[in-house]
């Protein structure tokens, strides 16, 4: 890998990958025993759990969703299908 002149490097895609490394996460770098740095994603080592994470994306996705003007009665039959009413004659 070439370091630019604004000290940027691309990060493989296979490594990327490999790590969950998407566009906007947060990476660092340590240093192990022997001296060498690794890079690693800050959001798999912050203990973030899986119900974070889909809530952070959540989040992120409702930033940037378009909205769709829908009635709770459209939005229900949405989800859990047409309303049946069983005391109406």
């Amino acid at each position: 890998m070439r370091v630019t002149s604004k000290g940027q490097v691309t990060i493989p895609k296979e490594v990327r990958d490999k790590l969950g490394i998407e566009a906007g996460t947060d990476v660092g770098f340590a240093e192990d025993e022997g001296g060498k740095f690794v890079l690693f994603n800050q959001g798999e080592a912050s203990g973030e759990d899986v119900a974070e994470k889909m809530i952070r994306h959540m989040v992120e996705f409702g930033r940037t969703a378009k909205r769709i003007p829908m009635t709770d009665k459209e939005l229900m039959e949405l989800t859990r299908g047409p309303f049946n009413d069983l005391d109406a004659d």
